[in-house]
């Protein structure tokens, strides 16, 4: 009955996993203490700093962004007022592009989509590929894309992709193929922080390397990447805060934001505006190099719950 039973039999034997899905949704049931006050706001210690990239991180049971995804859907604006969920494109993926000076990394960002341009460009998918044609490959290589960069292992790949181990090391071994100068950076980064014992931001955020064989050079690998995109947000935050832009939350790497329905639209571009000048100010400084995050953005406005008076907007990448 143990957890960790459950879930490596259910990769052998497939009609496990609703059972699996089952009892794991009960468990996160159990945990939901959402803080909701008597006027149905959620608020909790954000606790800004507590993580070692520098991250919030407040009490997952407490706040709506912690547990499953489909509890965001008890957020819902007010009468008369609209919410909108602004969040960088790619973010992890175009941070390490720029730390490295990949120049490949770079040029699939560029294609608006480096996840597909990544299947393309190994032969996964054809060229003429789109994310509706191809959408399990585009979302098995973003999977892939998203964690390799941080030393993942092919048997761990393999688990969480459900396919043979062969095919995993594969994966892994055209993500270095594709990307040899982001290996190499990551490579020397690791090495220079175990050497001198201490990493930090350009703004200053420190982090302090413990011994050789008591470090987990994956966490060191994914260090410099998550405290620059820490760094992104927090000044995002603060631009906001001085345009007068109401913000709800911060979100790892997006922000939630309230305006009336006459106006979100205004505050979305104008956020969006914000958050892009964010990326300039920290990439700009800690890497000699015009990067520039891209952003999507989700509005909805009141009454969510009817079709008709539902205006919920994805806004297009820019």
């Amino acid at each position: 009955m143990r957890r960790k039973t459950f879930e490596n039999m259910s990769k052998g034997f497939l009609q496990l996993e609703p059972l699996r899905q089952l009892r794991h949704m009960r468990d996160k049931m159990r945990k939901i203490k959402l803080a909701v006050g008597a006027d149905g706001r959620n608020r909790t210690v954000l606790w800004p700093f507590k993580s070692k990239t520098g991250r919030t991180q407040p009490k997952a049971a407490e706040w709506i962004f912690s547990p499953s995804v489909w509890l965001r859907s008890l957020i819902k604006p007010g009468p008369g007022m609209a919410v909108a969920y602004i969040d960088y494109s790619s973010m992890e993926f175009l941070l390490a592009a720029a730390h490295s000076g990949d120049r490949n990394m770079l040029r699939m960002y560029n294609t608006g989509d480096p996840y597909l341009a990544f299947a393309k460009a190994v032969g996964a998918v054809p060229q003429g590929a789109t994310t509706t044609s191809h959408e399990a490959e585009r979302d098995a290589y973003k999977i892939m894309l998203l964690s390799t960069q941080y030393g993942l292992s092919a048997l761990t790949l393999a688990a969480r992709l459900r396919i043979p181990d062969y095919e995993a090391h594969e994966m892994l071994a055209q993500h270095r193929s594709q990307f040899s100068r982001y290996w190499a950076w990551s490579d020397d980064y690791v090495q220079a922080a175990m050497q001198t014992g201490v990493v930090r931001t350009v703004f200053g955020w420190t982090y302090h390397v413990g011994l050789v064989g008591q470090t987990n050079v994956r966490s060191l690998r994914n260090w410099p990447i998550q405290a620059c995109g820490s760094d992104v947000l927090r000044i995002a935050c603060i631009l906001a805060a001085r345009h007068g832009i109401k913000l709800l939350a911060p979100v790892h790497d997006a922000v939630l934001i309230e305006a009336p329905i006459e106006r979100i639209e205004a505050d979305v571009k104008l956020m969006r505006e914000i958050m892009r000048r964010a990326s300039r100010i920290v990439l700009n400084a800690a890497i000699d190099g015009p990067y520039e995050l891209r952003t999507d953005a989700k509005i909805i406005k009141y009454p969510c719950a009817s079709k008709k008076a539902a205006a919920s907007t994805k806004a297009t990448n820019v």
